[in-house]
């Protein structure tokens, strides 16, 4: 199977903004019966083998535990519950309305009760347009969804790979609904001082200094693909410092700095996995020199904290010694 497949902005737009919202839902059912975590951590989506799921989810709410799974192989959304039942339905064919209140129908089926918060989109163009009544949005190729599956997919291994050379804490690689990337971060243990007037979600996720690597499929304010990588709170002239490989660039977004490696420079290139690790090695480093972060001591080559540890029998499997 092909390494980063094509995926420009203007061939899968209107599935991708249809894809968007319906992530959103899912996403804010996720948020409304899951157990809060650090960083919100509980919140984002996660890949698995035919697209990607919510995590069980319930019980300390009141509800049965259950997931919310979407399948981008069979193009059905499957809602499952621990004892056995599930309900499923075809995600083509679906506007943003329908979806939802098929979403609604089948968890109330399987005796789940979930009350979202704010049943309007988060931080797009529709935002004060209620879910219930958004007819407009309703493309779903399935080529093109499975195409981000896939995608997604392939840049979750990467990320998993940068993952695990840093042995400080770190987020899992997940999907976030709200700005459809999907992320890893690692974090120092500096406590970060926001102001006041911060809103709480920004609060929590920003609590400690943190490095973050991630990818996104464009939108219209950069309608490229892109993997990136940011440095918060930003540490001085973090700009001045250099990247890897060339096509990297920090990009200006009116007094921070984003690290940006286009997404289509590395595809076609002769190795675009270690462009990619060289990438988020080089922004890490930046913002960690910047930061005074102790880049070595947290170091973890190949995933292995034991400096006794035998790294390639580690990696075989073969611990007896």
């Amino acid at each position: 199977m092909e390494l980063f497949p094509p995926i420009p902005l203007a061939e899968w737009r209107d599935t991708k903004e249809t894809l968007h919202r319906f992530a959103q839902i899912v996403g804010k059912i996720r948020l409304a019966a899951s157990t809060q975590r650090n960083h919100w951590w509980n919140v984002p989506l996660h890949l698995t083998g035919r697209g990607t799921t919510t995590r069980p989810m319930g019980q300390v709410d009141g509800n049965p535990i259950f997931t919310i799974d979407f399948d981008f192989v069979a193009h059905r959304l499957v809602v499952s519950a621990l004892d056995g039942r599930q309900v499923s339905f075809p995600l083509a064919g679906q506007s943003v309305a329908s979806f939802y209140r098929a979403v609604m129908d089948s968890l109330a089926l399987l005796d789940v009760r979930v009350r979202l918060a704010v049943p309007r989109p988060f931080d797009l163009p529709d935002s004060a347009r209620p879910y219930a009544e958004d007819t407009e949005h309703s493309a779903y190729d399935p080529v093109q969804a499975n195409r981000y599956w896939r995608v997604l997919s392939q840049v979750a291994s990467v990320l998993e790979e940068f993952a695990a050379e840093y042995s400080g804490k770190v987020s899992p690689v997940h999907h976030f609904w709200h700005t459809f990337d999907i992320a890893h971060s690692r974090f120092s243990v500096r406590q970060v001082e926001q102001p006041r007037k911060t809103d709480p979600v920004t609060r929590e996720a920003y609590s400690r200094e943190v490095i973050s690597f991630g990818f996104w499929f464009g939108d219209d304010a950069f309608p490229e693909p892109a993997f990136y990588s940011y440095t918060a709170p930003e540490p001085a002239r973090l700009a001045e410092e250099t990247l890897e490989p060339a096509a990297a660039r920090w990009l200006d977004r009116g007094g921070s700095h984003l690290a940006v490696l286009p997404y289509d420079e590395v595809r076609t290139g002769s190795d675009p996995r270690s462009a990619v690790l060289a990438f988020y090695e080089s922004a890490y480093r930046a913002g960690a020199r910047r930061a005074g972060w102790e880049i070595e001591r947290m170091a973890c080559p190949g995933g292995v904290t034991d400096p006794h540890q035998d790294q390639g029998a580690h990696r075989s499997g073969d611990t007896s010694g």
